[in-house]
């Protein structure tokens, strides 16, 4: 008796499932968090690493590396971040500024305005473009914009000469901020614009269908239901941009004219970045003009690590958001 009841409710084949039911939980938990602190073993490496390298360099240095604006570490030993990172913070920030606004229209476009069909191709042109090599934007910039933005640079500079941004004198337009800033929104657009359309996607139908009961109008019903829900995540989006537009280094190596002042001018020849000095630079560095790009790394890896860290922080900001990004 006590053996068909045993059997009846499979009292060994469900110990068995449960058995395996742990193991795999456990297999899988360890997994996970061997592969969490690979990451961060990973990180710290770096990190070691460009601080074991740039000692050197930074010792050597005859000036103050956050505000000397000079950069000679193969020569005279003298090199500053300075310039570098106010022009990598200018350019983002002008590329940022540029993208956001279109990108965001893009996601709003594909997700409540396209029909299906032509919502599931725009869909994937924007995804593609986030797959073309950095170079040939860079080549694209190169050919094509720098010439294409003189005239318009001459014009701004004409109009709203007295603007900080648009001032100026001498030439005027060719290799300039304003050129490696276009391009590098061009860059960040797709990454923008596909997390943008996701958000908005995951918007409450019960809550985009309410708005619309009451009579309001399909932006009204966009701009009460949508975007309210959809702002952490446009704004993490564009943090992330913001990443790639810090590190991006063969596509403004090609356009920045490599100069190391700091001026608001963006449209005369006067920019440059960190990761854009890197690349021309390295080949023909020195022992210590080598510690002094790995320093300079270093300070990019720091404000890129802050910013994706901001952006966590923001998307962790909205439950709703961060329940459907999981």
């Amino acid at each position: 008796m006590a053996t068909d009841l045993k059997t009846r409710d499979g009292g060994p084949a469900m110990s068995r499932s449960a058995s395996r039911r742990s193991h795999g939980e456990g297999t899988f938990r360890f997994l996970s968090t061997a592969a969490g602190v690979l990451l961060l073993a990973i990180m710290a490496a770096i990190a070691v690493f460009l601080i074991s390298e740039a000692i050197p360099a930074l010792q050597a240095n005859k000036a103050s590396f956050f505000t000397e604006l000079t950069w000679d570490p193969n020569g005279q030993k003298v090199f500053g971040i300075g310039a570098l990172a106010f022009g990598t913070v200018l350019s983002s920030t002008l590329a940022l500024v540029i993208a956001t606004p279109i990108a965001v229209g893009v996601a709003l476009f594909i997700s409540h305005y396209a029909p299906r069909r032509l919502a599931s191709g725009l869909g994937y042109l924007v995804d593609l473009l986030a797959a073309v090599p950095s170079v040939v934007y860079g080549l694209w910039g190169l050919a094509f914009l720098v010439p294409l933005i003189r005239e318009p640079s001459q014009w701004l500079n004409e109009t709203f000469g007295w603007f900080p941004l648009f001032a100026g004198e001498g030439a005027i337009g060719g290799k300039t901020m304003l050129a490696g800033s276009i391009v590098l929104a061009i860059m960040i657009l797709p990454i923008i614009a596909a997390i943008s359309r996701e958000v908005f996607l995951q918007a409450p139908k019960m809550n985009e269908e309410a708005a619309l009961a009451l009579g309001a109008t399909r932006w009204e019903m966009i701009r009460m239901a949508v975007l309210p829900f959809g702002r952490p995540g446009v704004i993490s989006a564009a943090m992330l941009g913001l990443g790639r537009a810090m590190g991006e280094t063969i596509a403004v190596a090609l356009i920045f004219p490599a100069t190391f002042d700091i001026t608001f001018e963006i449209l005369t020849p006067h920019a440059n970045s960190i990761a854009a000095n890197i690349a021309n630079g390295f080949g023909e560095a020195t022992q210590i003009g080598r510690g002094a790009l790995i320093a300079s790394g270093l300070v990019l890896f720091v404000i890129t690590l802050l910013v994706n860290m901001g952006a966590r922080m923001i998307i962790n900001r909205r439950k709703e958001y961060s329940r459907a990004g999981a």
